[in-house]
């Protein structure tokens, strides 16, 4: 079991990592309006200015300097508040200087939780730098809260951003298919609609969604986690609009060959050393129109379905709050080196509750989406998968509009004063 730790009264640190989501924000609501419910254990809630650079540059915002309405006003403000990075802490022994700078920052503030709200690699570091903070002798609480719209997160039954995402390209797939079921007669008969998901397609499954009776888009799904035969694939998309005069396909950007090779590979890598995708969704568009010369149209979501907050699923929304909330109570038990994950209930009505997971569990583990969620011929889903889904999507939280627009805040984001020397990250 994770370290357990005796609580004292201290400032807390909190920072965003990785793509943000339309309910990140939610969290960050849930973990400052709950540390202010303890002011007796947590003083000051410090935010990292883009994520845990905002630590290492000791760029720390003052989350007090925001009023009550403006904190409130994150649970239906997209993106991150607080700013966020793609920025992966290398091993204790590769960069142990990195380490220690943040100890220094850590003391020199009085911080002694650390709450990290991110996916795999953010997972990651929250573990880390519990580590560290024993080895170093300065006892940091530390606790991670989930966040990725890729879903790929063990042991949590789904990851907070994940459901408002699947929302938003089943509601599109749904309203394309119908656009495009409406001109096929004269004008386009293939529609590749490409959405995120590097090794896990769960985001291409919430398209499948939107199917709900034979003959209805998506017709074919491209995952991650089947080998993409071009003939086979070829000869669906032939077969389809022959029967129903159109074919619409969702495809994950991270679509692939069986040899690994993925369809739309540019040859450069992000900040986390992962390959960079460049666009699947005209590479199979062209293989289409080369092999039947059919009229196509393209469109890649992109950073529009992980910000889409006008249309979050409501689920989502409570479940992002509620992680947030955990973790700060996890906290205050003195529990250590932790992650509040969601847990589905065994009951006919969708429910669930907060369980936790050790982050050494967590920590750089993809979950993929199982084999029984994907048809037998891979291109679709299972009605198992379906069962898995639907819940995740129901209800709406609508942000307040004003003149036709949601109104989203706008922090303060105001810094505190500096105590340490610069530093270069």
């Amino acid at each position: 079991m994770p370290l357990s730790r005796k609580p004292i009264r201290a400032n807390a640190f909190y920072a965003q990592s990785g793509g943000v989501t339309s309910v990140i924000n939610a969290s960050a609501c849930g973990v400052i309006e709950t540390a202010r419910m303890h002011k007796l254990r947590i003083a000051k809630v410090y935010a990292g200015k883009n994520g845990i650079i905002g630590a290492l540059r000791e760029e720390l915002i003052d989350t007090s300097k925001d009023t009550k309405k403006s904190i409130s006003a994150l649970r239906h403000t997209p993106s991150g508040a607080f700013g966020s990075c793609r920025y992966k802490l290398k091993g204790i022994d590769e960069n142990r200087a990195e380490y220690e700078r943040l100890i220094e920052v850590f003391k020199a503030h009085n911080i002694r939780y650390f709450f990290y709200n991110g996916g795999g690699d953010s997972m990651d570091t929250a573990h880390k730098i519990s580590q560290i903070s024993e080895i170093m002798d300065y006892p940091i609480t530390c606790i991670g809260i989930p966040k990725t719209v890729d879903n790929d997160l063990p042991i949590t039954d789904n990851c907070p951003g994940f459901p408002s995402v699947a929302k938003y390209v089943a509601v599109s797939v749904l309203e394309a298919g119908f656009d495009v079921a409406s001109m096929c007669e004269s004008s386009t008969k293939v529609f590749v609609m490409e959405v995120m998901g590097r090794h896990a397609g769960w985001i291409a499954a919430a398209g499948g969604l939107a199917s709900e009776e034979e003959g209805e888009a998506p017709h074919i799904i491209l995952f991650p986690e089947i080998a993409f035969d071009k003939d086979k694939f070829l000869k669906k998309v032939n077969a389809t609009v022959k029967k129903y005069g159109y074919c619409v396909i969702v495809v994950s950007e991270g679509a692939a060959y069986k040899d690994g090779t993925f369809l739309a590979e540019s040859g450069t890598v992000d900040a986390f050393g992962h390959k960079q995708l460049g666009g699947v969704a005209p590479v199979v568009a062209q293989m289409i129109k080369d092999e039947y010369g059919y009229k196509y149209h393209w469109a890649v979501a992109d950073y529009l379905q992980r910000a889409a907050r006008h249309i979050a699923s409501a689920v989502d929304v409570e479940q992002a709050y509620a992680l947030g909330k955990a973790a700060v109570e996890f906290a205050l038990k003195g529990n250590n080196a932790t992650m509040p994950v969601i847990i589905r209930k065994a009951t006919k009505k969708y429910s669930w509750t907060i369980g936790e997971a050790r982050l050494e569990d967590v920590a750089n583990v993809e979950k993929m989406m199982p084999r029984k969620f994907i048809s037998k011929d891979g291109f679709h889903i299972t009605e198992a998968c379906r069962n898995y889904l639907q819940p995740l999507i129901v209800g709406e939280d609508y942000p307040p509009y004003k003149n036709g627009l949601p109104q989203y805040v706008r922090l303060k984001n105001v810094l505190v004063e500096k105590k340490l020397k610069d530093y270069k990250v």
